[in-house]
């Protein structure tokens, strides 16, 4: 039963004002609030306590449909069509209508703070100089970026920027790559350094609206600039956790054209970039006045670093590993909130490894591959060269002192070299986990996220393919990763965590937050192309990639990087009701990223969402290019422009209905 407009009001703004909630889009949300004050009706302050009015109850999404022809401008740019319902006690239910609000398309001219303007997603060289795109004779311009990926929302403690008129909030955003030059036939994936920009955002404290005052660019050059950062995440002590994917293959990146013109373009010429100062994790801190310092931790792997998760002991680190060949790694910090030294750890999957939902869980025990401190592995990147590590030869060389291996998407045959395990497993650190025995099984192992209440942890399997099915080259027999065959729109895996557990030397691992076992949460389903061209069943996951759980929502979001849907979606799957609601569509041919939950950011709850690559047409896209591209080039700057911003609810269709 509809409460009458009146009470409907009154009681909206006692919840709005009472309980961390979505923020609130445009003037409308501004005006309502601000017309209820004295008396009785007095809305508390934003950040007062639930309990104080309401209790903050159980959180649910509505599905949206997924777009279609019918409607090609939905298909076209972002397209909210779910409902956020929040049970608030005796009160009843509010549903807020959400939507989505960028700060800005890449490409797009911001204030930087000092007076003048900055090209958002702008690339800059080594001396933080722009790098121009020449491709185009008469139109020279900055590189800019069409992938906008991790994202962190945060506070400092004594923020001040000039400008800023409520709170002083920062989004750290980082730049995966730009897909082409301006040309559209030159491809720069990977030959560019990857930017991070820092976001200065005014919060509106009656409305919880995020008003982009200041874009700062990170100052790279104290970590020989970065290399391809994916997903990103926010540590318990509020820094942003970076990445650098598909770390460079140091014994042939001489001759390898991607990494030579990533050198050129940033430190001006083809041979200075080191291979193993790439493929590390960085972490970034802002400062109060909305600037940053970045630092690079050499500790924790050279591998193909995702999205990773501190765990709440905030010393154990769960790691994504994105790459053909890849594995479960984790790094046990020596001291809370310090990530420069600890234990690097990789897993073993026992038997019965499955991708069936319903199936037993496999598993794991942990391989110990060394301790360091971040100085002296970044010491060593300085001082050796990879034939001093270890021989690798892409030919079986009939030696018995060689190992075959498969890493990488690739057959090996490896020797270390005396004395190099440090090396090996902090520089190569795939080429070791795979000399050690661990289970370097997986394909595209992309983000993960922690449930803390259920000591649960998610991972995403973009998809499971080549190395992780039986008979194929890449499967490496009793790796315990074997699937009868290919599930190529992936899945999403759950991993038990607990403390009291040894390394398979018997040596003891020093976290109480270790996976011990692993098992399908969720798959997609392969399909044959359907009338618009999706390959694999649109009303389930496909190609998951960014993760992020919300411990006050008790919700799992998924973010899609797939090929087999035409449109991309942002999904939200409740753990204890085990509903999965689609709740945005990407543009079609982009992907979802930048993915980031925020229970509570001064009495606000916030879903960050960018996308990256709007229109890059595959296979799958043969029914709708031709009508979506000319929406998909009017839309994002003629496909090189890509959205950075969040998800809102709009006040004018929230309704609260009594219990």
């Amino acid at each position: 039963m509809n409460p009458t407009p009146e009470l409907s009001r009154r009681r909206l703004l006692r919840m709005l004002g009472s309980a961390p909630m979505l923020p609130l889009a445009g003037a409308a949300g501004a005006s309502l609030l601000s017309a209820c004050s004295g008396g009785d009706d007095a809305m508390p302050s934003a950040a007062a306590p639930a309990a104080s009015v309401a209790t903050l109850g159980a959180v649910s999404f509505s599905s949206m449909a997924a777009p279609t022809l019918a409607a090609p401008a939905a298909m076209a740019t972002t397209t909210v069509g779910s409902t956020m319902s929040v049970n608030v006690g005796d009160a009843g239910r509010l549903d807020f209508k959400l939507a989505y609000q960028p700060f800005f398309i890449t490409g797009d001219l911001v204030a930087n703070g000092s007076g003048g303007t900055t090209l958002a997603g702008g690339y800059y060289d080594i001396r933080n100089q722009p790098i121009i795109d020449s491709t185009v004779p008469g139109k020279e311009r900055q590189f800019f970026s069409d992938a906008p990926d991790g994202t962190s929302l945060l506070t400092v403690p004594n923020a001040s920027v000039a400008g800023v008129k409520g709170k002083p909030v920062f989004a750290v955003v980082q730049f995966e790559y730009a897909t082409h030059a301006q040309d559209g036939k030159t491809g720069m994936y990977g030959r560019l350094p990857s930017p991070i920009g820092v976001l200065t955002l005014d919060q509106d404290q009656a409305t919880g609206k995020l008003t982009l005052v200041k874009y700062h660019n990170v100052d790279t050059s104290s970590v020989e600039g970065l290399w391809i950062t994916c997903g990103a995440s926010l540590s318990p002590w509020g820094t942003h956790l970076s990445s650098e994917e598909y770390e460079p293959n140091a014994f042939t990146a001489a001759g390898d054209a991607q990494f030579r013109a990533f050198s050129k373009h940033l430190y001006g010429n083809e041979t200075t970039a080191n291979p193993y100062n790439y493929g590390h994790l960085p972490e970034v801190t802002v400062n109060p006045d909305g600037t940053a310092s970045i630092k690079k931790h050499y500790c924790m792997g050279r591998i193909s670093h995702e999205l990773v998760q501190v765990m709440p002991d905030e010393r154990t680190v769960l790691m994504g590993d994105d790459a053909t060949n890849s594995g479960y790694f984790v790094f046990v910090a020596d001291k809370e909130r310090d990530l420069s030294a600890g234990t690097l750890y990789v897993a073993k999957v026992g038997a019965g490894f499955s991708l069936d939902p319903n199936g037993a869980a496999a598993p794991l025990t942990w391989i110990r591959l060394g301790s360091a401190t971040s100085n002296e592995i970044r010491a060593l990147a300085a001082s050796v060269k990879p034939l001093d590590i270890m021989d690798v030869r892409s030919a079986d060389p009939l030696d018995p002192g060689f190992t075959k291996v498969a890493v990488n998407g690739a057959v090996e045959w490896i020797k270390l070299k005396p004395r190099m395990e440090k090396a090996a497993a902090f520089l190569e650190t795939h080429r070791y986990a795979a000399l050690a025995g661990a289970s370097l099984g997986f394909t595209k192992m992309e983000g993960t996220t922690v449930n803390a209440r259920d000591k649960i942890a998610y991972s995403a399997l973009q998809n499971c393919q080549s190395a992780m099915v039986a008979g194929n080259a890449l499967n490496v027999p009793g790796n315990g990763v074997s699937i009868p065959k290919a599930l190529n729109a992936g899945a999403v895996m759950a991993l038990k965590l607990a403390g009291g557990q040894k390394d398979t030397a018997g040596g003891t691992i020093a976290s109480e937050w270790m996976p011990i076992d692993l098992k399908a949460l969720l798959t997609g389903e392969d399909i044959a192309a359907d009338a618009l061209g999706n390959t694999a069943n649109p009303d389930r996951i496909a190609n998951p990639d960014n993760l992020k759980f919300s411990e006050k929502m008790r919700t799992l979001f998924i973010g899609e990087d797939s090929g087999q849907h035409v449109n991309n979606f942002l999904w939200a799957y409740n753990v204890d009701t085990k509903l999965l609601s689609r709740v945005m569509s990407i543009p079609a041919g982009g992907e979802s990223t930048g993915l980031h939950a925020v229970d509570e950011l001064n009495g606000w709850t916030y879903i960050m969402s960018n996308f990256q690559h709007a229109g890059d047409w595959g296979g799958i896209h043969n029914v709708v290019k031709a009508t979506l591209d000319p929406l998909v080039r009017a839309n994002y700057k003629d496909k090189f422009g890509a959205a950075v911003g969040y998800l809102t609810a709009e006040l004018s269709q929230t309704r609260l209905t009594r219990a």
